[in-house]
């Protein structure tokens, strides 16, 4: 796959295309496949670097970050009021953050779609509507069970545990084909074994004669009245970050695909007004538990996430998910200093994780900050704060059903547990939620999608209200936080808002 590389023009480029896509993550790159494959020039600017599934293969789980990540994945959501303080990871290269997720693949659950027909007015975003575009995305980037046998011992003594809860974890989907279990989902896989769209959907783009430009920061989506007539913005070093040369592509038609994070931020620049613009942030908050076992289970031997469980997502807005990452980053979220935390590292191989995020409410926002990145900011609502220790109290019921001698619960200060009376002293007087370590890897809904205008960003085609030839096709859109890993649902979406501009 070509990629022009911004970093490398000394002149500025002025060009034209039918259509400029702004991102090349999963949204991105579904349009650009689907708008090139029916004959449209398409050209996709990307503000990140290219990095080929040779270059991040060689790379470690620490500099992958550093370099394919935004903020070196140092981002947080800034807690407001009783908020923790939440890291939010996202992408910042060719192929967005779908090379740096797990590469989980699942549909919008079901109650999902239903309430985005009958309570928002969106009869064309139902699991009816949107059943050929999942289909044709799932085969694209061939959303396959993880099997049995990729599972590591930790993950089956969970899966063991939570049976006898009644809570049955089944194998997850995710975009691989010919795996091989090394746990290395989330820093780019080493072998080229996810289908990320780096790999999947942008080479099929490229050879329907979509052009490629890495290192490309678009400033501003440019109109003349309502109507869109291109972008500009500057070529940037990708080791600095610093602006140089200039560019301006002329198009009638742009799609915004900068994530929930920065979408917002280009279509501000670019002088849209909606009051609904840059908010209604859902993040879906995540946490997790470290159990320990007598045997060794050796979490790291196997798919980095192989299982979940959406049977109290209806009933008590939780989902299940199990990951272990590399041990050099699991490392230091162990508790204790000096002799006690080595204790912990020493006993890695006797440990497992599993953690849980919840369906919320929408309580964050994206604003304009002193830098390129925004400031984003999240108040938990309270019935949300429940459920972070709801799936707390679930997690460390499973280890200890599932015979674990020790858990590390995440919370900062908290006693380890070592029984279900130690587990019930605790959550009798669970402390300030502040003290929780969250997570969050699925930002969306700050350019809702709406019936009416009055309600969101865009409508149920993903044009954005009062524009001619301006679109968004990204986590933005979605109105709601759908409970499960978004990547999927992006893309599904994605790909009936370019069928919609083809």
């Amino acid at each position: 796959m070509e990629v022009l590389r911004g970093s490398e023009q000394q002149a500025p480029l002025d060009a034209s295309a039918d259509v400029v896509i702004v991102g090349s993550g999963a949204g991105g790159a579904i349009v650009a496949r689907e708008l090139a494959a029916a004959g449209l020039d398409v050209v996709v600017l990307e503000e990140g670097g290219y990095w080929a599934r040779r270059d991040y293969a060689a790379m470690t789980p620490s500099n992958t970050f550093r370099r394919l990540a935004r903020e070196a994945a140092l981002g947080a959501a800034v807690g407001l009021g009783d908020t923790p303080l939440m890291s939010v990871l996202s992408g910042r290269c060719v192929g967005g953050s779908s090379v740096l997720t797990g590469g989980v693949c699942l549909r919008v659950p079901g109650m999902i779609h239903r309430q985005w027909v009958r309570e928002l007015g969106l009869g064309e975003m139902s699991a009816e509507a949107l059943e050929d575009d999942y289909a044709a995305v799932e085969a694209t980037v061939h959303a396959e069970e993880v099997p049995e046998a990729m599972r590591s011992r930790a993950t089956e003594r969970f899966v063991e545990g939570a049976a006898r809860l009644g809570v049955p974890l089944r194998p997850l989907r995710r975009n691989t084909s010919g795996c091989r279990g090394e746990g290395r989902c989330n820093f780019g896989c080493p072998h080229g074994a996810k289908m990320s769209v780096d790999v999947s959907v942008l080479p099929d783009a490229a050879a329907h004669g979509a052009r490629l430009v890495c290192d490309a920061l678009v400033d501003r989506v440019e109109m003349k009245g309502d109507q869109v007539i291109g972008v500009s913005g500057r070529f940037v070093d990708p080791d600095t970050g610093k602006a140089r040369v200039p560019f301006r592509i002329a198009a009638h038609t742009v799609v915004v695909a900068c994530g929930a994070l920065h979408t917002p931020l280009l279509l501000r620049r670019s002088g849209l007004r909606s009051r609904h613009l840059g908010r209604n942030l859902t993040l879906h908050p995540s946490t997790r538990v470290f159990a320990l076992f007598d045997e060794r289970v050796d979490g790291w031997d196997g798919a980095f996430q192989s299982v979940y469980s959406d049977a109290l997502l209806e009933r008590e807005g939780i989902t299940f998910i199990n990951a272990f990452g590399p041990p050099n980053l699991l490392a230091p979220g162990f508790p204790g200093v000096g002799q006690r935390h080595r204790d912990y590292v020493r006993r890695l191989p006797h440990m497992a994780a599993m953690g849980a995020f919840v369906h919320d409410a929408g309580g964050g926002a994206v604003h304009r900050w002193l830098g390129r990145e925004p400031l984003v900011t999240y108040r938990m609502v309270r019935e949300d704060a429940a459920r972070v220790f709801s799936a707390i109290r679930w997690l460390a019921d499973m280890a200890l059903a599932a015979g674990a001698v020790e858990v590390v619960l995440p919370v900062f200060g908290a006693p380890t547990i070592k029984s279900r009376a130690d587990l019930d002293a605790f959550m009798a007087s669970p402390p300030s939620i502040r003290r929780v370590e969250c997570c969050c890897f699925h930002p969306l809904g700050t350019a809702r999608m709406s019936a009416r205008d009055a309600d969101g960003v865009v409508s149920q085609r993903g044009a954005v209200w009062g524009t001619r030839g301006l679109y968004v096709a990204d986590g933005s859109v979605l109105p709601t936080s759908i409970g499960v890993n978004s990547q999927l649902a992006i893309m599904a979406v994605a790909r009936r808002i370019a069928r919609g501009i083809a």
